[in-house]
């Protein structure tokens, strides 16, 4: 039975195209584009999330001086007030990646496409050749993690992080070590 899978123009951009097909990655709400701070302070109120982005942000006013900062967009705030209703709103709209799954880390990878060690440079996951199997489990997946949470995983660093530290985990350098220099490659998880 077939698993997830992912498809890209380079390993990395198919590994990121199967951890999206999977987990939903940091990202900013569409709905947070308010410039002024008044309007940013209403969208806060009107959400238990802005709520506490504001109290994460340490906003700490009384109730009475937020309903007056609400009833007046040209009410004079300190410029301190201000920043910090910004900070909440920018934290607001920014959504964690959730983590990446066990069943994915623990995974069976077979990779489709051209992949080279040393002279022997070959494309794997046709007739002639099997998939390069990897088993994900032995990988050491912290670093992968680290930047797919803070949103940074791109595909260049996913695929360098893969190899040095899932692939090499599992099967060791190769003769020369990794490389995929192909324009398109599967991956699938089982």
């Amino acid at each position: 039975m077939a698993g997830p899978t992912g498809r890209g123009q380079s390993l990395g951009a198919a590994l990121n195209d199967l951890l999206h097909s999977q987990v939903t990655p940091r990202h900013r709400l569409s709905s947070y584009t308010a410039q002024h701070w008044h309007a940013q302070l209403s969208h806060l109120t009107a959400s238990q999330r802005g709520h506490h982005a504001l109290e994460d942000a340490g906003l700490n006013v009384t109730t009475k001086t937020l309903i007056n900062w609400l009833s007046d967009p040209e009410y004079n705030v300190r410029r301190s007030y201000i920043d910090v209703i910004h900070t909440a709103y920018e934290n607001a709209a920014v959504v964690p990646a959730d983590p990446i799954p066990d069943h994915i880390k623990n995974g069976q990878f077979e990779i489709s496409g051209t992949v080279k060690t040393g002279d022997d440079e070959r494309e794997r996951g046709t007739r002639r050749a099997a998939p390069l199997r990897i088993d994900g489990s032995r990988g050491h997946w912290g670093a992968i993690n680290e930047l797919w949470l803070a949103g940074e995983l791109t595909d260049e660093e996913f695929e360098d992080h893969f190899v040095d530290d899932v692939i090499v985990s599992d099967i060791g350098e190769g003769t020369d070590g990794w490389e995929f220099p192909g324009a398109l490659y599967d991956v699938e998880v089982r």
